[in-house]
């Protein structure tokens, strides 16, 4: 039984924690989502334990209150995605896109079967190699007025690509986990009916309110448009769990065809508080849920450092191979603003927690990986900008 008053008390703790910890990684030049993932660390269970087992399992007031945060953070991601971006971007970022897919997911299921995991749970853990965090990397570009260099665009371009396909794979690898292993008929039915979800969905509820998206401005109510956007924030959520997919895909998708609308910039201003006081607590209670005890030993460290390489090497690997075309420097920017994880990478671990896949300390690892790519990139990223001025170019 929860009481109103400690519920009180603990959402008090996490969101004064979240905006400690989120200010403090900002004043030392790292993402805010680091702090906050660190702050639940620290005020979890591992280490001073004001936020108990008990109240961060599945169906307490505090994990609703986690679902809902990362809900509404991949719809607001969706809400500053296109699908004319898509079309702008050319083939090098496209390129970039599909191989910092493929390379890493490659790499990172060979590890996991290596590692004893067969191929349907090792195909869950290579999914949590995949997809870049564009939010970190734009951050640092934006900080270095570097958003209008060939690679910055070229970076961004691919990061919304990989995006998409990295929402596909976890869709896929979520519905491959029923204990079967991997059937190819189901593997490709599976494929198929996610490819139709995102397609009919994606591209044809956006067709369709590019369209008509004038009735969203009859209610006389000034947050009207954002509550119905919201309802099919929700209701796209929910209906993409019915394929089998992600809560989260369909939230994006939502956030997608919400951004064909007029009212797209105020739906971007009129979301942000929602974001700010419900995301921080995704992360937090990410960090509260890593068990440091799992990551106190030789055996796991290493595992920790042969993971993190993996992540770094394949994105830049993939990066690399993709943007050759601009040259062997513009090509080692690109690959090294393709590594981050950040949140993306905390998402599908917590997904993979909550459906026994990982273990706690599987778990600790690849939560830890994210968080080490997102603080290895921006000093890496910005010290290479500045080394390597942009030469004079035709735009990828």
């Amino acid at each position: 039984m929860h009481h109103a008053s400690d519920i009180l008390l603990t959402l008090f703790i996490v969101f004064v924690a979240a905006q400690i910890g989120g200010e403090i990684a900002q004043r030392l030049k790292l993402p805010g989502v680091v702090g906050e993932i660190a702050a639940g660390c620290i005020v979890g269970p591992s280490v001073l334990g004001w936020i108990t087992p008990d109240q961060i399992a599945v169906g307490t007031p505090l994990d609703v209150l986690a679902e809902i945060g990362v809900v509404l953070l991949l719809f607001a991601v969706g809400l500053e995605t296109r699908l004319e971006d898509l079309k702008r971007v050319g083939k090098v970022a496209f390129l970039v896109g599909v191989l910092g897919v493929i390379v890493p997911f490659a790499m990172g299921g060979t590890w996991a079967h290596a590692s004893g995991f067969d191929w349907g749970k090792s195909l869950f853990v290579a999914a949590a190699f995949v997809a870049t965090s564009a939010g970190i990397t734009a951050r640092v570009l934006q900080e270095l007025n570097a958003l209008q260099r060939t690679e910055s665009k070229v970076i961004l371009g691919a990061a919304v690509i990989d995006d998409i396909l990295a929402m596909l794979l976890l869709g896929v690898v979520v519905s491959l986990q029923g204990g079967q292993g991997v059937n190819p008929v189901h593997l490709l039915t599976v494929m198929g009916s996610a490819v139709a979800f995102i397609a009919v969905i994606g591209w044809g509820g956006s067709r369709v309110m590019r369209w008509n998206s004038g009735w969203l401005d009859k209610p006389h109510s000034q947050h009207s448009a954002l509550a119905i956007v919201l309802a099919l924030c929700l209701g796209l959520a929910y209906v993409s769990t019915l394929f089998g997919l992600a809560a989260i895909i369909g939230a994006f998708l939502a956030g997608m065809i919400a951004s064909e609308t007029r009212q797209q910039h105020t739906l971007e201003k009129q979301v942000q508080p929602l974001l700010a006081l419900l995301t921080p607590f995704f992360f937090v209670i990410t960090g509260s849920k890593i068990d440091l005890g799992q990551l106190g030993n030789a055996s796991a460290l290493m595992a920790l450092g042969v993971v993190t390489l993996i992540a770094i090497v394949s994105k830049l690997v993939g990066g690399f191979l993709g943007s050759m075309a601009l040259g062997r420097r513009s090509a080692t920017i690109v690959g090294f603003g393709m590594v981050p994880r950040g949140e993306v990478g905390v998402v599908i671990a917590s997904l993979g927690l909550a459906a026994g896949v990982f273990s706690d300390r599987m778990y600790a690892i690849i939560v830890a990986m994210s968080l080490l790519t997102a603080m290895v990139t921006p000093p890496v990223l910005a010290w290479l900008l500045r080394r390597w001025p942009e030469p004079a170019r035709k735009e990828a």
